[in-house]
């Protein structure tokens, strides 16, 4: 089991507290624990207290720690020395929205890349300048810690460690469980800056999931927007406002996240993994998915994969 001990610091967001126990307890071989300093009810922002029966100790040994909530605020010194004792004994460390305030006053976010919510990141610049704040992103890895924006972005983050802990075809299956979008990448936006489209019909979310249905071909604009019976330039400012990205950047993301799935479930050659996910040859998935994640397919199947031994090559 992989341990995840979700430290929270009051004031706290009691959806920011749900985040790690929806994302984790949807996934297998995760246990969570959420603690806090002083075990018992604790005060969020604008709604009831709730109780966190578990205290610091619960972060000996876990392989995950998670800093949650503090608004900003000073958080305790036994806190940022449990933090500090976590990751010098190795283990990974993240934070959830404001928590990346509670990492840089334990002093793990010294020099390295790290964001929090857009409309604290100004602060958190101005506070701890030996930080690089990058506002404008969803979350951020750094050195092996991770930083997220606030809200939704946080669940992104919690379903990129599944994606990294046990691939994409686990972390899209949480997603699915819990009922949340597939994970959306780091480098996204967190603005939207354009409003988005009145209902009433004009939502792109059919004109997606055609093309999620359609990956294998090679998709172009104009195809899109004929699915969507709108002019190509409608199209992009429509996909932009909804999705913060434009349509053949979703659509590359859409068709690396379907090559890693293949190289996770099936034996498949890599010229053919590159057919079904629309990227061509075996030379540009080798390309993208380095790009992406690091590896190689060779090393990514090696590391992830999970179909039956001594399947038939097909």
């Amino acid at each position: 089991m992989h341990r995840v001990a979700a430290v929270t610091v009051p004031p706290v967001l009691s959806f920011d507290v749900s985040i790690p126990l929806m994302v984790f307890n949807s996934a297998p071989h995760y246990d969570v624990r959420v603690c806090t300093a002083r075990p018992g009810p604790i005060p969020t922002v604008g709604g009831p207290d709730i109780v966190v029966p578990d205290g610091l100790d619960s972060l000996e040994g876990a392989d995950t720690v998670i800093a949650v909530g503090s608004g900003g605020e000073q958080a305790p010194p036994e806190v940022l020395d449990a933090l500090r004792e976590a990751a010098a004994a190795g283990a990974r460390i993240a934070s959830l929205c404001t928590g990346a305030f509670v990492l840089a006053q334990a002093g793990l976010l010294d020099g390295l890349r790290a964001t929090t919510h857009w409309a604290l990141a100004d602060d958190l610049a101005t506070r701890f300048p030996s930080i690089d704040v990058q506002p404008g992103l969803l979350f951020v890895e750094d050195n092996g810690v991770f930083t997220s924006a606030g809200a939704a972005a946080a669940i992104d983050l919690c379903l990129h460690l599944v994606k990294i802990d046990y691939g994409a075809a686990v972390a899209n299956a949480t997603a699915r469980l819990a009922v949340v979008s597939p994970q959306r990448p780091g480098g996204q936006s967190q603005f939207i800056e354009t409003p988005l489209p009145p209902e009433r019909g004009s939502s792109l979310a059919p004109t997606r999931a055609w093309a999620l249905e359609h990956l294998d071909r090679p998709l172009t604009l104009a195809d899109l927007a004929g699915h969507a019976r709108t002019s190509v330039r409608t199209l992009t400012r429509r996909f932009h406002a909804e999705t913060a990205s434009s349509p053949l950047q979703w659509l590359l993301h859409r068709r690396i996240d379907r090559a890693r799935e293949l190289l996770e479930t099936t034996e498949l050659p890599m010229d053919q993994v590159a057919e079904k996910s629309g990227l061509g040859s075996a030379d540009s998935l080798r390309k993208h998915l380095a790009s992406r994640v690091g590896l190689t397919p060779t090393a990514y199947r090696a590391s992830f994969n999970r179909a039956p031994t001594g399947r038939t090559r097909t």
